[in-house]
Parts: C-alpha cells; structure tokens; sequence
C-alpha cells in the first residue's frame, strides 16, 4: 500500500505541477502567452500523468481487493516483484497514451488561430483550433481512450463492491471504519472519470469560458489536491508520523 502511495504522490505532484507552475508564472508576470513547444511539452506531461494515475487508482483499487478480501493470498498475488511490475506498466501505459496523443495533435497545422479559452493548454481547447481533419484523428482516439477508461471505471467499481460486501460482513466498528474508507475513494476517482469525460467529449452547442473552467478544475487540480487526504491522512500511522512531525517543528 505504501508502495502505490508513494508512486500515487509523485503523480499527483507532477499533475498538479505541469498545471499550476506555468499558470502561476503567467499570472506573475501578466501574460498568459506560452510558445508552441511549451504547449507541447505541458499536453504531452499532463495527459502523462493523470493517465498514469488513472490506471495507477486501477491497481490501487485490485491492490485493496486482494487485501481484504483474500488476505491468505496477498503475498503471492502481489508480492514485491509484482507490485513494481504493476507500477511500472502504470508509468508505462500512461506514456504511451500522452506520446499518442501529443503526436495526434501537433502533427497538423492549426486553422482557426493560436488562442485559447483557458489557463493552460487543454487538450479539448486544442482541438477547438485544429484543423478538421486532425479534429477528427484525435477524435477517434479520444472515442477508443474512453471504451479503456470504461473499462477500468468498471473494475474499479466490481473491485469496491467486493470490497464492499467484505467489510459489510464484518460484525464489528471497523467493518464500518473500512468501508467508510472506501467511499472517498470511489467518489473522487468518479468524480475524476465524468468531468474528464465530459470535457473532451461535450457537444461545442453547450460550451461556455466558465463551465470549460469549473470542469477542467474538477477533473485536473481537485482530484490531486484531495488525494493526499484521502488515501493518507486516513491512515493512522500517516497521521501519526505527521503529528510527530509537526510538533518537532512548533516545539
């Protein structure tokens, strides 16, 4: 568990930081320019990292399936070797997606100008500008992306169900605490898969500056900024060595 927290921070950060950095520069200097390479480079990060992460919560969700529900197994389901194998496929899989994606977009030519309706360079911003028949190729990408990220919704929900009836079943204040503990998790990974979805996917007739804004924060800032609460500071030993922490600061 520990493992895929450390790996889940780091893509966290790296999201959140791809966003925000350029964004709090911009602001700094007043301009909201960025150049074409840069454009480039924070699409190709940013798709890098949510996706990893995505398919990173998939293995989270198999991870805490085979914990409580086949504890006896654990350690020949996932053993050391398997859980950085499981790691790496995450790291890998989310770099082939950014790269495919990246090349998809910035390999035609834009026809309908170099300006953007947001803070950073979104992808669905990008296609707006695109040519058609670019449009279209990244389209059709987008439409095979979202039958992936479908099918890993699906398992990471039958993963919480099981998890679910586990829990449920156990006669006891911590049967309730665990799945309690569940709950957050499958809302923010929720969350995270219907605001991206839409955002890629809405019709242009009900495209707005504010909704485009509320919905690219709910699917690219709020999932990584409350992911630390959730998968961490529910834990007791997190806490604990946070308060240990802290009082060797103030102390």
């Amino acid at each position: 568990m520990y493992f895929f927290l450390l790996n889940l921070s780091l893509l966290d950060l790296g999201s959140i930081s791809t966003i925000l950095s350029k964004s709090m520069a911009n602001s700094l200097w007043n301009t909201r320019d960025i150049s074409y390479a840069g454009c480039a480079v924070q699409v190709l990060l940013l798709i890098f990292f949510i996706s990893a992460e995505y398919f990173l919560l998939t293995i989270m969700s198999y991870d805490r399936y085979v914990a409580i529900c086949k504890p006896l197994h654990y350690g020949t389901l996932l053993g050391s070797r398997a859980c950085v194998h499981m790691a790496a496929a995450a790291w890998g899989s989310g770099f082939i997606f950014a790269l495919q994606h990246t090349a998809n977009t910035f390999s035609q030519p834009f026809c309908h100008g170099n300006a953007l309706d947001q803070f950073f360079c979104e992808l669905p911003q990008i296609l707006k500008i695109s040519c058609s028949a670019a449009y279209l190729r990244e389209f059709q990408f987008l439409i095979f992306c979202a039958f992936v990220i479908f099918g890993c919704f699906v398992f990471i929900v039958g993963s919480y169900v099981q998890i679910f009836r586990a829990v449920l079943r156990i006669p006891s204040e911590q049967g309730r605490h665990k799945a309690s503990m569940c709950l957050p998790r499958l809302a923010v990974v929720s969350l995270f898969i219907s605001t991206g979805t839409f955002a890629c996917l809405k019709p242009p007739s009900i495209s707005s500056p504010s909704l485009d804004l509320v919905v690219t924060v709910l699917y690219s800032v709020l999932p990584p900024a409350v992911n630390p609460l959730i998968y961490s500071m529910r834990n007791q030993k997190l806490k604990g060595a946070v308060c240990k922490l802290l009082t060797g600061c103030f102390s």
